[in-house]
C-alpha cells in the first residue's frame, strides 16, 4: 500500500579511459557516456519520485563538474517528453562520468534546493566535488550539532546530505591530495545509520560506497570500459549489464587516476539488510543481495496459505476470490490463491497517472478514491481476500475498504497482510518515525497480535477480519537469517546504537501528545 515514503536512490557512471570496447555505450561515444543516466533512474523512480538530477564531469568543459537537478518525476526532471528540451540537456551535460540521484524526502523539504546531487565548487580540482546519497544518518543530529560548533560554520539547510558534504569538505581541508580511501574509510567511523553514497570530483575521481551494516542495497557492474552503480539491479540489466552484483556491506570502489578499485573501508559489522526492501520498496524484477524480490514476494503469499488453511476462516469455493491491492500485492496475492485453488483476479485497478499516495501526504482516503477503482463486473456478490503487502498508518486502506463494497458490491471483504504489523519506527530512511502513527501499536500489547487484536483491528477498518504474517515468516520468505536482515520496526531490536536511542525516545514519546515531529526532531529540541 502507497503509505510509507522512502529515501532516494542513487545511481554512478564511468567510461574508463583504457578498456576496450562497449555496447551499451551510447552512439554519441564515451565522451556522451552520461547520456545513459536518465534511463538509470527510470529504473529507480520506485524509490523517489520528488525530484531528479545529475552531475557529470567533462575536463575539456569549463565547468568540469556541471549539476543538473528538477523537481519532478524522472520524466519531467529531464523533460523526456520533449525531444529537443531532453537533448539539449544531455547536450549541455555531457560527460564521461555522471552521479544520478532520485529523491524523496525523509529528512529536509520538498523544495529543489534539496534534490539531489550536492556540488560543492571550489578552484582545487581535489576539493570541488558533488555527491549524493541513500539512506538516512540515524545520527544526523548530533552530526549536525558538531558542525555548528565550529568556528563561523553555516548550514543552509536541514538534511543530512548537507552534513555529508561537510564532512567530506572538512577531511579535504589539506594543501596534498588525499587518497579517497582514506578520507571515507575516517569519516564513515562518524556515521550511525543507513548510508549509501556515489561522489565524483573535478579529477575525474569516483566514489560508490555502501554502509557497513547493509541497509540499503547498492549493486555495480562493469562491461569493458564501462562501470555502472545503482540501488537496484533492474536498472544496470535493462542498461545492458549481465554480471550485476551486490556491493558488499563496508566496501567502496573508488575510480582515481583512471583506475578502478573495489576495497573494504569499515570491519565487518552485523548485517542489518532492510527486510521492506523485499516486500514492499524494490522493483519486483531486481536481486538484491543475491535474493530475488519477486521471488520473496511469492514465498510471502505461500505463507499466507498455509496460514490461511489453519484458520479456516473463509470457504475455499468458487464465491472466493483473491484480489491483490496494486502492485507490490500481486506476487504474494497470485502465489496464496494458486496455493488455496482459488482465483487470482485485478478487482483493483491502479489508475497510474495519478501518482502515489504518498506525494502530497494530506488527505491519503480521498486519494485513495482517485488512484484505485474497484472493478464491480468482478467484485459483486463475492467474498474477497485481499491481500496488502502492509499496513502502516491504515488511512489508505480504511477508505479502500469502504470503496470495495460500496462501488465493488464486494460481499466480505477479508483482509490479510503479507507482513508482520509494524510496530516500530524507521530512523534509516523509511518516514514513519513515530509510534503514535503507526496503525497496530494501538491495539497490540504484547509482540505479536493476538486474535482478539486483529479483530478489533477488522472492525474499526471495516473489514470482516484480518491478519497479519509472523515476524519469522519474512527472513523464510527473504531466504536471508533472521540475524542478517533489520526488522527493527518489527520487533524492536536495532542494529546501530544511535537507532536504538531514538526508539526509547520515541517509546517515552509515545503518549505524550506535546511531543510534535518526527523522533529525531524531538531528540534535537531536547538537546538544544
Amino acid at each position: 500500500m502507497d503509505e510509507l515514503q522512502h529515501e532516494c536512490g542513487i545511481a554512478a557512471l564511468y567510461h574508463l579511459p583504457d578498456g576496450g570496447t562497449s555496447a551499451i555505450v551510447p552512439p554519441e561515444g564515451a565522451a556522451e557516456t552520461s547520456r545513459l543516466m536518465p534511463r538509470v533512474l527510470l529504473d529507480l523512480q520506485n524509490r523517489g519520485q520528488l525530484a531528479a538530477g545529475f552531475t557529470t564531469f567533462n575536463p575539456d568543459r569549463e565547468q568540469i563538474l556541471e549539476t543538473y537537478k528538477q523537481l519532478g518525476t524522472v520524466i519531467e526532471a529531464f523533460r523526456l517528453s520533449h525531444p529537443a528540451k531532453a537533448e539539449s540537456v544531455m547536450m549541455e551535460h555531457a560527460g564521461r562520468a555522471a552521479i544520478g540521484h532520485v529523491r524523496y524526502a525523509t529528512c529536509g523539504r520538498n523544495s529543489r534546493n534539496y534534490a539531489q546531487p550536492f556540488e560543492r565548487p571550489h578552484g582545487c580540482k581535489w576539493k570541488w566535488f558533488s555527491i549524493a546519497f541513500n539512506g538516512q544518518l540515524a545520527n544526523f543530529q548530533e552530526l549536525r550539532s558538531e558542525l555548528l560548533a565550529l568556528a563561523d560554520y553555516h548550514l543552509t539547510r536541514e538534511t543530512d546530505t548537507e552534513v555529508l558534504m561537510h564532512f567530506i569538505a572538512h577531511a579535504l581541508r589539506g594543501d596534498e591530495r588525499p587518497d579517497l580511501f582514506d578520507v571515507f574509510s575516517d569519516i564513515s567511523r562518524r556515521f550511525d545509520g543507513a548510508f549509501n553514497v556515489v561522489f565524483l570530483n573535478a579529477l575525474g575521481d569516483m566514489v560508490v560506497l555502501r554502509d557497513p551494516n547493509g541497509i540499503r542495497p547498492l549493486c555495480y557492474a562493469q562491461d569493458g570500459p564501462l562501470f555502472a552503480a545503482a540501488s537496484e539491479s533492474v536498472a544496470l540489466l535493462n542498461l545492458g549489464f549481465q554480471d550485476v552484483r551486490s556491493l558488499e556491506p563496508g566496501e567502496m570502489i573508488v575510480i582515481q587516476d583512471g583506475v578502478l578499485r573495489r576495497r573494504r573501508f569499515a570491519p565487518p559489522q552485523r548485517r542489518a539488510h532492510c527486510f521492506f526492501e523485499w516486500i514492499y520498496f524494490a522493483n519486483v524484477a531486481s536481486v538484491l543481495d543475491e535474493r530475488s524480490v519477486y521471488l520473496a514476494r511469492s514465498r510471502l503469499g505461500e505463507e499466507l496459505a498455509r496460514q490461511e488453511h489453519s484458520l479456516n476462516r473463509v470457504p475455499f469455493d468458487a464465491d472466493t476470490i483473491v484480489v491483490p491491492v496494486p502492485d507490490t500485492g500481486k506476487a504474494a496475492a497470485d502465489a496464496m490463491a494458486y496455493a488455496l485453488g482459488l482465483r487470482s483476479v485485478e478487482g483493483l485497478m491502479r489508475n497510474r497517472y495519478v501518482g502515489r499516495t504518498f506525494i502530497d501526504g494530506e488527505n491519503r482516503g480521498n486519494r485513495a478514491r482517485l488512484k484505485y477503482t474497484p472493478l464491480r463486473e468482478v467484485l459483486e456478490g463475492k467474498r474477497v481476500l485481499l491481500i496488502e503487502d502492509t499496513i502502516v498508518r491504515s488511512t489508505t486502506l480504511q477508505s479502500l475498504l469502504r470503496h470495495l463494497r460500496e462501488r465493488g458490491g464486494a460481499k466480505e471483504v477479508h483482509v490479510r497482510v503479507a507482513c508482520p504489523p509494524i510496530v516500530a519506527p524507521c530512523f534509516y530512511g523509511i518516514d514513519m518515525s513515530t509510534i503514535r502513527e503507526l496503525f497496530a501499536p494501538r491495539y497490540m500489547k504484547g509482540p505479536q497480535p493476538t486474535v482478539a487484536e486483529q479483530e478489533r483491528m477488522a472492525a474499526d477498518l471495516g473489514a470482516d477480519s484480518l491478519f497479519y504474517l509472523p515476524v519469522d515468516a519474512v527472513a523464510r520468505s527473504i531466504g536471508l537469517p533472521a540475524d542478517r536482515l533489520c526488522q527493527a520496526c518489527l520487533t524492536g531490536d536495532y542494529p546501530t546504537p544511535a537507532g536504538e536511542r531514538l526508539y526509547q525516545l520515541a517509546l517515552r514519546q509515545r503518549n505524550d501528545a506535546a511531543a510534535q515531529g518526527r523522533t529525531y526532531e524531538q531528540a534535537a529540541a531536547r538537546s538544544s
